[in-house]
Order: C-alpha cells, then sequence, then structure tokens
C-alpha cells in the first residue's frame, strides 16, 4: 500500500557529496516489496571506525543482538539493511539469519565476520528468508559506487513516503571533514534510543570511543527528542561511522572526545542528528502538521522531558492538532498525568504566540479566532510554563489523522 508524499516533506533534498572511503549499491531481493529496492549494502574501502546506540527494547531484534556482539570490536568492513521484515521476534530462525547474512557478506568482501553490521526493519514476526539476501550480495559487490546515497535511503524505506538525506561539514584543525546521514521510520516511533534507523558516515579519523562518546550524546536532543506515536521499535539502530580518509589529508589524531578540535564536528553531528530527526516526525504515518512542544520551568531538565512527553504523546493533544481544534484543556490534562511537579495555579500554556492560559485559568484576554489561525499552520508550537524551576525540554511529534489508523490498521496484510 503506498501512500501520498507527506505534506511536511522537505521542499527540496540535500545534495549528498561523494564520502572517500566508503561505496554503496542497492538491490531488490523481493523480500516483500515488488518492484522496489530493498537491500543496501554499505562497504568500507578500509575498516572504518564504528560507534551505535540501539533500542532499549527488551524485545530486541536479531540484528540489534547481532550489532551489540560486534560493536567491542570497533571496526566495521560493511552494513546490511534490508527493509520488509524486521527480523525480531523470529527466535533461532533469525539468530541463523543474520549469521548467514554476515557470513555471506564476510565471504564475499574478505572480511571477518566481527566487522559486518546488519539492520532489519518492516514486519515484525515473520522469519526473514538471508537466502535472498546472501544471492544478491555477490552482485552488490561488483556495483558498489560512492555517489549513491539517495539510493540508499531508498531502499530503507518501509511505510516511508520519502527518503531521509542530510549532509554536513566540519573543521577538524585545519582540515575539513564532511558527514552524511540517511534515516527511515515513520511508524513505531518513540525516543528511546534512536526508535528507527539511521546510518551516519564521516571520513573523519576517529577513534571508535570517540565517535561512540559523540553519538552517545548527541541522540539525546535528536532522535530521543522525537515521537510519533510512543511506541518504541524492537530493531531501533543508529550507527556512525568513520573511514578515517581525512587523515590521509592531514587531519591530526584525536584522542577524546573532549578535544577542543572536536568542537565543530560535534556541533555539526548534532545539528545533523536533529534535522534527520525532523524528517522522520514529519514523515509520521498520515501526519499533516507538526507539533513543537517546548516545556520550561520545570523542577529539572529530565522532569520537563517527561511532562512534554506526556503531552506529545497524548492521542487527544494529537487528534486535536489533526481537528485544527485550540483545545488547551488536553494540555493541561497531559502535563497533570505526567507524574511530574505541576501546580495548576501557576500553569501557563501558549500555542504559538497565543497565550491561552493562565494562573490556573483560561487567558483573560483569550481569543479563539486567533488560537485558531495557529492551529491551521503546518508547524504548530505548544509552549507550557510551569513556574516552579529552570528545567527546560523541547520534543517534536505530528498529529494523529485518520490515515495513521488506515495505515496500521491493514500493515501486514
Amino acid at each position: 500500500m503506498s501512500h501520498a508524499v507527506s505534506p511536511l516533506a522537505p521542499k527540496s533534498y540535500a545534495d549528498m557529496p561523494v564520502i572517500e572511503g566508503v561505496r554503496m549499491a542497492t538491490a531488490e531481493a523481493g523480500i516483500k516489496y515488488k518492484n522496489r529496492t530493498d537491500v543496501l549494502l554499505m562497504a568500507f574501502d578500509e575498516p572504518a571506525t564504528v560507534a551505535g546506540v540501539f533500542t532499549r527494547s527488551k524485545c530486541p531484534s536479531a540484528p540489534v543482538d547481532f550489532c551489540r556482539a560486534n560493536l567491542p570490536h570497533g571496526k566495521a568492513k560493511a552494513l546490511i539493511v534490508n527493509s520488509g521484515n524486521a527480523n525480531a521476534f523470529t527466535g533461532k530462525k533469525g539468530k541463523a539469519a543474520t549469521a548467514l547474512t554476515a557470513q555471506s557478506a564476510a565471504s564475499t568482501l574478505g572480511a571477518a565476520d566481527n566487522e559486518i553490521y546488519l539492520a532489519s526493519t518492516g514486519v515484525i514476526g515473520e522469519p526473514l528468508n538471508a537466502d535472498k539476501i546472501a544471492a544478491v550480495l555477490p552482485d552488490l559487490a561488483t556495483r558498489l559506487t560512492g555517489d549513491f546515497w539517495f539510493e540508499a535511503a531508498k531502499a530503507i524505506m518501509t511505510t516511508d513516503t520519502y527518503p531521509k538525506v542530510a549532509t554536513r561539514s566540519a573543521n577538524i584543525g585545519d582540515v575539513t571533514v564532511t558527514i552524511n546521514g540517511i534515516a527511515k521510520g515513520a511508524g513505531m516511533i518513540a525516543p528511546d534510543m534512536a526508535t528507527m534507523l539511521s546510518f551516519v558516515v564521516t571520513d573523519a579519523a576517529l577513534p571508535a570511543d570517540v565517535l561512540q562518546a559523540l553519538l552517545s550524546k548527541g541522540v539525546g536532543p535528536s532522535f530521543n527528542s522525537v515521537t510519533v506515536d510512543s511506541d518504541t521499535s524492537t530493531s531501533d539502530t543508529l550507527m556512525l561511522f568513520a573511514t578515517g580518509a581525512a587523515g590521509k589529508r592531514g587531519q591530526s589524531a584525536v584522542a577524546e572526545a573532549g578535544d577542543p578540535a572536536l568542537a565543530d564536528f560535534a556541533s555539526a553531528l548534532d545539528n545533523l542528528l536533529l534535522d534527520l530527526a525532523h524528517q522522520v516526525v514529519c514523515d509520521g504515518e498520515g501526519a499533516r502538521k507538526m507539533v513543537e512542544v517546548e516545556v520550561s520551568g520545570a523542577v529539572s531538565d529530565e522532569s520537563a522531558k517527561r511532562v512534554a512527553l506526556s503531552i506529545a504523546n497524548s492521542p487527544l493533544v494529537k487528534t486535536a492538532v489533526a481537528g485544527e481544534d485550540a483545545n488547551w484543556g488536553r494540555v493541561v490534562m497531559a502535563v497533570g498525568k505526567s507524574g511530574e511537579p505541576a501546580d495548576r495555579d501557576l500553569l501557563e500554556i501558549s500555542f504559538g504566540d497565543v497565550r491561552v492560559a493562565v494562573e490556573g485559568e483560561r487567558d483573560p484576554a483569550y481569543s479563539e479566532d486567533a488560537a485558531s489561525a495557529v492551529m491551521k499552520k503546518d508547524k504548530i508550537p505548544v509552549r507550557v510554563k510551569l513556574g516552579l524551576g529552570a528545567g527546560k525540554a523541547t520534543v517534536w511529534t505530528c498529529d494523529l489523522t485518520k490515515e495513521y489508523v488506515e495505515i496500521n490498521g491493514d500493515y501486514r496484510s
């Protein structure tokens, strides 16, 4: 079932530069979809350093287990991603499928099994026919090319309506490095780690532990601050690879994440992750509106985030947004149920610049017309001031439409 491109899709896509040391190819393996690419092979000319963060789900997929086991080695020769089947809740068959895929890739590319990384996305509980992936790998290996980011992003889509790409450049010392990223995600998106698949590659020369520190920090205000439907996937995988090619261009060595020389790179990485996270929210299944929930005045930043997520994940708030209804009573409800410290009589709520409630009651100057005008926009800011402290947080979500129910009502059939 295909769906029209989200009205929140980017008006134009980033022009993705080639990154030295990485090449890609895609294939139609027929795992679930017909007449579209569903396998991506990303191969590194020299073993890249690697970092990753994964779902906190207690029912992780077989590829997540596989990646976690390999990550301590810190080196990657290839990444293989398939769409259409998550290889999750597939028991011993799932583990056998990851082993077969990794062995096929390792022998095709002349690598060790622990230098292969895998990710799968799609239906949960269906055994994955890894023979279909193994069958296309030798051909993929002959077609690898650097200028293929957009096609790579297309091959990992499931219910996504557009491919998600982003690129940034940064300086480490006086050498310029590039960071490219792709992501997929439209449903089963809730911030408890990466909540989707995303793969980021840079030509910087950085050790694995430095990459890991930067990635773990960068995920908090980006992928961990978006939610489509409050459901955390079994398969969430966010990986960062560094080919090291900039080292040959004279980039100085960096030994720790706190090195001042990395400030520009860390900032660019954080910015790229936030860009990709916003693209995921804007492609929320059936989404017509993006909502930015900003909570301030909480007892702590952590408390502010929990309140913000309570609002962003409320079906009643999200359906009100879908109906362009300035129903601030539902925001009051979501603050009150969050379990976090809040004082009814200090609460202040605004939709955009229109204050709708203050000091525990409707704003005396409240205008339904002004509030409704805000609700008609594509991007709607919801601002909540708790008046208790200095804690603040921002999260992003989308509205909940009839299309979301339709897409998820027949996802498997």
